[in-house]
Protein backbone atom coordinates (compact mmCIF):
# COMPACT_ATOMS: atom_id res chain seq x y z
CA UNK A 1 0.00 0.00 0.00
CA UNK A 2 2.47 2.28 -1.07
CA UNK A 3 3.66 5.12 -3.76
CA UNK A 4 6.32 5.45 -5.57
CA UNK A 5 7.78 7.55 -7.97
CA UNK A 6 10.05 6.61 -10.84
CA UNK A 7 12.00 9.66 -12.29
CA UNK A 8 13.05 7.67 -15.55
CA UNK A 9 9.00 7.07 -16.24
CA UNK A 10 7.82 10.26 -15.54
CA UNK A 11 5.05 7.93 -13.55
CA UNK A 12 3.94 6.74 -9.78
CA UNK A 13 3.97 3.32 -8.83
CA UNK A 14 0.76 2.83 -6.94
CA UNK A 15 0.41 -0.36 -5.01
CA UNK A 16 -2.78 -0.89 -3.41
CA UNK A 17 -4.01 -2.81 -0.46
CA UNK A 18 -4.99 -5.94 -2.54
CA UNK A 19 -1.70 -6.17 -4.51
CA UNK A 20 -2.64 -5.06 -7.78
CA UNK A 21 -0.73 -2.05 -9.06
CA UNK A 22 -1.14 1.20 -11.20
CA UNK A 23 1.33 2.91 -13.21
CA UNK A 24 0.04 6.84 -12.41
CA UNK A 25 1.11 9.62 -15.13
CA UNK A 26 2.79 12.52 -12.96
CA UNK A 27 0.85 15.07 -15.33
CA UNK A 28 -2.08 16.84 -14.07
CA UNK A 29 -4.77 16.29 -16.02
CA UNK A 30 -6.53 19.73 -15.81
CA UNK A 31 -3.55 21.73 -17.20
CA UNK A 32 -0.02 19.20 -16.94
CA UNK A 33 1.37 20.54 -14.10
CA UNK A 34 3.46 17.99 -12.41
CA UNK A 35 1.85 16.20 -9.56
CA UNK A 36 3.62 15.47 -6.24
CA UNK A 37 2.55 12.22 -3.93
CA UNK A 38 2.43 13.69 -0.71
CA UNK A 39 2.72 10.97 1.85
CA UNK A 40 1.99 13.15 4.12
CA UNK A 41 -1.16 13.81 3.39
CA UNK A 42 -2.36 10.40 1.71
CA UNK A 43 -2.53 12.16 -1.83
CA UNK A 44 -1.03 13.59 -4.73
CA UNK A 45 -1.06 17.42 -4.69
CA UNK A 46 -1.09 19.46 -7.62
CA UNK A 47 1.00 22.95 -6.71
CA UNK A 48 -0.72 24.39 -9.44
CA UNK A 49 -4.26 25.23 -9.05
CA UNK A 50 -4.98 22.78 -6.37
CA UNK A 51 -5.85 19.69 -7.47
CA UNK A 52 -6.06 16.44 -5.73
CA UNK A 53 -5.72 12.95 -6.66
CA UNK A 54 -6.04 9.15 -4.41
CA UNK A 55 -3.05 6.67 -4.76
CA UNK A 56 -5.59 5.33 -7.39
CA UNK A 57 -5.60 8.82 -9.59
CA UNK A 58 -9.28 9.50 -8.92
CA UNK A 59 -10.35 13.23 -8.26
CA UNK A 60 -10.83 13.92 -4.66
CA UNK A 61 -10.94 18.36 -5.21
CA UNK A 62 -10.24 21.16 -7.67
CA UNK A 63 -10.37 21.78 -11.04
CA UNK A 64 -8.84 19.04 -12.84
CA UNK A 65 -11.52 17.01 -15.14
CA UNK A 66 -10.92 13.13 -14.71
CA UNK A 67 -8.44 11.13 -12.82
CA UNK A 68 -4.46 11.01 -13.31
CA UNK A 69 -3.99 8.98 -16.84
CA UNK A 70 -2.11 5.37 -16.67
CA UNK A 71 0.43 3.59 -18.26
CA UNK A 72 0.17 0.06 -19.13
CA UNK A 73 2.09 -2.42 -17.03
CA UNK A 74 3.63 -6.25 -17.61
CA UNK A 75 6.28 -8.04 -16.55
CA UNK A 76 9.46 -9.45 -18.41
CA UNK A 77 11.97 -11.64 -16.95
CA UNK A 78 10.45 -10.74 -12.75
CA UNK A 79 10.90 -7.25 -13.80
CA UNK A 80 8.00 -4.64 -14.43
CA UNK A 81 7.98 -2.66 -17.19
CA UNK A 82 5.74 0.49 -17.82
CA UNK A 83 4.60 1.56 -21.56
CA UNK A 84 5.09 5.02 -21.36
CA UNK A 85 4.50 5.22 -25.28
CA UNK A 86 0.72 4.82 -24.64
CA UNK A 87 -0.98 6.51 -21.64
CA UNK A 88 -4.20 5.91 -21.06
CA UNK A 89 -7.00 8.94 -20.50
CA UNK A 90 -9.95 7.29 -18.26
CA UNK A 91 -13.22 9.00 -17.04
CA UNK A 92 -12.84 6.98 -13.74
CA UNK A 93 -11.22 4.37 -11.61
CA UNK A 94 -12.74 1.38 -12.55
CA UNK A 95 -11.24 -2.79 -10.67
CA UNK A 96 -10.28 -3.53 -14.19
CA UNK A 97 -7.21 -1.09 -14.81
CA UNK A 98 -5.34 -2.96 -11.91
CA UNK A 99 -2.72 -4.97 -12.54
CA UNK A 100 -2.06 -8.04 -11.15
CA UNK A 101 1.32 -9.67 -11.53
CA UNK A 102 1.20 -12.92 -11.75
Amino acid sequence: NTVSYVQKSRCYISRLEDGGILALWQRCTHLGCTVPWREEEGQFHCPCHSSLFNRQGEVTGGPAPRPLDLFPLSVKDGKLLVDTSRPTERAAFERSQVFHPA
